[in-house]
């Protein structure tokens, strides 16, 4: 603290309750933590849970897309009261006082960098005022006005946190990979996951096809499989980063019109995922966090693709990996630090993204 460096006057302990919502609709992951900087930085997971969403929110959520900017505005602002309520219950339900702010990621309504615009819902001024503390959120907007895919955010975490690992690897939503190439960050989305597989078991009635067992009793059907692997997306140059947008406009209706069984479906759509995720992994140690770490056929699948060493963390990390360099991005931002790679998302220039909502004191 005597040197005069302006990184050794910071506060380098930080308790910070971080807010995740993914698009495959699990519910909003909430996590306390500690963070802390000596050499590195290091952190300690106090309290995580997985709240689920009511199906009013499941099925307003899942359609987005579809809603005008007017109705936009209003979900917003309900979803900004919903998710502040949710936290302030967890909050006082784990008696937790020393909090130094909430770091929120909100939920996705729309992305498409490509023309310029992304949109989060949840990041609203009343979840500082309910809460009555400082909150860092809508991480993505900046990066797209610098030009960049304003996804995937969670490298700088893995490059922090998660270094003892050649890949890190999400299976969410979609499926992304995060890794180091001549010295820099490269990540990108690979393919949709569970924003598919959970579609389809829904229409069998099912939240999600429970460790792949529908996949697994189904056949794959080549036509299928060999139209998915022909998309343009999976040829293009990173960075690149997908949206509900594009698997409405590209994934749901090139399946439908084969007109197939739901298992068959699945078990194609599997060995789709696993093909374009495994030309990424050579030689070295692969961490696999993300709700697709639970298809027990999925991972078996990849097992045998790979080339790399499969690593299934402890089901803290499995669960709230997002969550957690969610919490380390407010952080990094609260200090004016780098949360942001260029060589990550494409923009001009590396930065520390997000805004910050402190509560309005009532006059």
């Amino acid at each position: 603290m005597n040197s005069g460096n302006f990184s050794d006057m910071l506060i380098n302990i930080y308790n910070v309750i971080s807010v995740m919502s993914g698009t495959s609709l699990d519910g909003i992951d909430i996590l306390y933590a500690k963070f802390q900087f000596t050499d590195k930085w290091n952190y300690h997971i106090y309290k995580f849970e997985t709240v689920k969403y009511p199906e009013f929110w499941v099925e307003l959520l899942k359609h987005l897309t579809q809603y005008s900017s007017f109705e936009l505005r209003d979900i917003d602002n309900s979803y900004s009261k919903y998710l502040a309520n949710q936290i302030k219950d967890f909050i006082d339900r784990n008696e937790i006082k020393d909090i130094d702010f909430i770091s929120s990621h909100g939920h996705t309504a729309l992305h498409k960098p490509d023309e310029g615009y992304t949109y989060q819902i949840g990041n609203q001024q009343i979840l500082s005022d309910t809460l009555g503390k400082k909150v860092i959120c809508d991480f993505r907007i900046q990066d797209v006005k610098l030009g960049g895919q304003g996804a995937p955010l969670v490298p700088i975490g893995d490059k922090l946190l998660f270094n003892e690992y050649k890949y890190c690897i999400n299976l969410g939503g979609f499926s992304n990979i995060s890794f180091e190439s001549n010295d820099q960050r490269v990540a990108f989305d690979i393919c949709p996951v569970n924003i598919v597989l959970n579609h389809y078991a829904n229409q069998l009635n099912l939240e999600y096809d429970a460790g792949g067992d529908v996949a697994k009793s189904g056949t794959v059907f080549t036509p299928l499989l060999e139209h998915l692997n022909e998309l343009q997306f999976y040829n293009l140059e990173t960075p690149k980063s997908l949206g509900l947008e594009w698997v409405e406009a590209f994934i749901f209706p090139m399946i439908n019109k084969f007109k197939l069984e739901v298992r068959d479906i699945l078990r194609t759509f599997v060995e789709h995922i696993v093909l374009q995720v495994s030309k990424y992994l050579n030689e070295g140690k692969a961490l696999i966090t993300g709700g697709g770490v639970y298809n027990n056929f999925l991972i078996n699948r990849l097992e045998e693709f790979s080339k790399a060493e499969i690593i299934i963390p402890d089901v803290t990390i499995i669960e709230c990996k997002e969550a957690l360099v969610f919490g380390l991005l407010g952080v990094l931002k609260d200090r004016n630090e780098v949360n942001c790679l260029k060589s990550v998302t494409g923009a001009k220039t590396n930065h520390s993204s997000g805004r910050i909502l402190t509560p309005k004191i009532n006059s």
